[in-house]
């Protein structure tokens, strides 16, 4: 775990340059520069899945196997974050939507208990009072301080900022399930321009109990990251439904995504207007629960032509991304639904970067590859 944390914390020794668009904030200053290995990337030790390590970023995919027994459960999203939270020096803010990892609940209070800075938003009703677990009550005891949304809106974010230095966000919310059950994705980016925008949304929530729509919008926050480009966006308060129809407008070949909701009819419009107008190749993966409900979008995408399977997860495939051509990535905890868009706290990344897309692709891939097809009778098209 020290040597994860050391990769994870000293990816500021890779260098970056970065411009920050749009919000409030000191502008990211170059890291300390070494020279770079031969490959765009290199491989990192995770027991639990695969990991990557590039100029200025980390990526984890964890890799279920199906098994129940939680002894079996270690070495995952849960504890290689914790070993990051475990060098923190001087502030650690986290928004999570839950959390009930013994790992990241003890290391927390570790960080609090050494004099770092802790501070946290959470849900309501699925984080700070959830009757089913104890762990944020348990560290709000020891002192930590945290803030719930008091409202029906979700606070859904899943996303922590260490030292003001480094941000880690994506489709994994910080539990047991999933770490070890959901099929989820982590990123981690060394960025002071990305930490000061997360900062800022941090912020709204926590000091002013700005939540969902009533939040401040200062629009995208746009950085350069290792030869490529990263949009962050946050929700309710911007407009995503624009921001991903835009994206999807620009696909020339392929659009294939994995999502654990699929319900935004603008969204299944805009990729199947690609595809009638420029030919497009629509290939997706829907979490197996509810994929053919009346409010998914999986039979409108399947009756029109969309190449669509249901997971093949006991449990949860919980990853909310698209991959647009070979270059694009969009993730984070947006959910593509209406309840997202408009009542939620969320955030998204689009990645502009072929390398970070390429393995986003080798994970649809192994999703797609364990998906089922849709069996004759689940859809009946008119």
């Amino acid at each position: 775990m020290v040597v994860l944390a050391a990769l994870i914390l000293g990816m500021a020794a890779f260098a970056l340059r970065a411009s920050h668009i749009g919000r409030s904030g000191p502008a990211s200053r170059p890291l300390a520069a070494i020279t770079p290995s031969a490959a765009a990337y290199s491989e990192v030790a995770f027991d639990f899945g695969r990991g990557y390590s590039g100029r200025g970023w980390q990526l984890y995919f964890n890799e279920p196997d199906g098994g129940s027994d939680r002894e079996d459960y270690a070495n995952g999203l849960d504890e290689t974050l914790a070993a990051a939270i475990d060098l923190s020096t001087a502030t650690l803010d986290i928004a999570a939507f839950e959390l009930n990892s013994d790992a990241l609940r003890d290391a927390i209070a570790a960080a609090h208990d050494r004099g770092v800075r802790v501070r946290m938003v959470t849900d309501d009703d699925h984080g700070l009072h959830d009757k089913r677990d104890t762990h944020l009550r348990d560290l709000q005891a020891r002192g930590v301080a945290i803030r719930d949304d008091s409202r029906s809106g979700l606070m859904h974010n899943k996303f922590a900022i260490i030292d003001q230095r480094t941000v880690w966000t994506g489709s994994w919310n910080y539990t047991v399930n999933g770490s070890y059950r959901n099929n989820n994705n982590a990123f981690a980016l060394v960025s002071a321009a990305a930490a000061a925008a997360y900062q800022a949304e941090f912020d709204e929530m926590f000091e002013r109990g700005e939540f969902g729509k009533r939040s401040s919008d200062g629009g995208p926050v746009r950085l350069a990251q290792d030869g490529g480009e990263i949009s962050i966006f946050f929700g309710s308060e911007a407009d995503e439904i624009e921001a991903l129809t835009a994206e999807i407008a620009r696909a020339q070949r392929k659009i294939r995504f994995m999502t654990f909701v699929f319900s935004l009819g603008e969204l299944a419009e805009a990729m199947l207007r690609q595809a009638a107008e420029a030919g497009v190749t629509i290939e997706g993966v829907f979490e197996k629960r509810n994929s053919t409900a009346d409010w998914s979008q999986l039979p409108a995408l399947h009756c029109n032509g969309a190449a669509v399977r249901q997971d093949g997860n006991r449990y949860v495939l919980h990853h909310k991304v698209i991959i647009i051509d070979e270059d694009t990535v969009i993730t984070g905890s947006f959910n593509f639904s209406r309840s997202a868009a408009e009542r939620n706290d969320e955030n998204i990344m689009i990645i502009r970067h072929a390398d970070i897309a390429a393995l986003y692709l080798d994970e649809w891939r192994r999703i797609w590859n364990s998906a089922e097809e849709l069996a004759p009778e689940a859809v009946v098209c008119d």
